[in-house]
């Protein structure tokens, strides 16, 4: 069988419009997919999960969708974003979308177990700019002290914690910002300006 340029193309236009259709099939919007295969739109995880929409027994597993997963996966094995795109039938820049997409939601899933992990810290500190960096590991252990909480860490192991979770908010050895401190009772230390 004899294939023109012509043919060619029309055959990867059309892998293309079918990968644009899973994906937003994929992100959940029936009528994003009829308007990317007429359109040519990349999809997008943004409102992917519908939540508003859904009950709570329904949550999805993964802030991921199937597809961000298995971009993903094959970026990790060291496949270009154009490589990847030619195996699943897409566009460079549809993987390039997913891919931003995909660390997003990851970002956004890291800061949210954060934010639960500062809730039920039962070491909750507030200190003012200017306080001397090295006062933050006594300040921590008395506050310890006063719930009953011996913490297994030492005080080089909360100032190493402090400088990494929060390397902005520190100038040379003091606190440049008002901050809020959380160390649950294994010695994780947690570091958010203070607002």
């Amino acid at each position: 069988m004899i294939f023109d340029q012509g043919d060619k193309k029309r055959a990867k236009e059309a892998r293309r419009a079918r990968g644009r259709v899973r994906v937003a099939e994929e992100a959940g919007d029936a009528g994003r997919a009829g308007e990317a295969e007429r359109a040519g739109d990349a999809g997008g995880a943004e409102g992917a999960f519908g939540l508003e929409e859904m009950g709570s027994d329904e949550l999805p597993l993964s802030f991921l969708t199937a597809r961000q997963r298995e971009v993903l996966q094959l970026r990790h094995q060291g496949l270009s974003q154009q490589d990847v795109a030619d195996r699943l039938g897409t566009t460079r820049s549809n993987i390039s979308i997913l891919e931003k997409r995909a660390h997003q939601n990851i970002l956004r899933a890291e800061r949210t177990v954060q934010q639960w992990m500062m809730i039920r810290a039962p070491i909750h500190l507030f200190v003012k700019g200017g306080t001397d960096v090295f006062d933050l590991p006594r300040m921590i252990f008395a506050a310890a002290d006063e719930k009953g909480i011996r913490l297994p860490v030492t005080s080089m192991d909360i100032l190493v914690q402090l400088r990494r979770n929060a390397p902005r908010l520190f100038h040379k050895r003091a606190l440049e910002r008002d901050a809020r401190i959380y160390v649950n009772k294994s010695g994780a230390v947690l570091v958010e300006e203070a607002q």
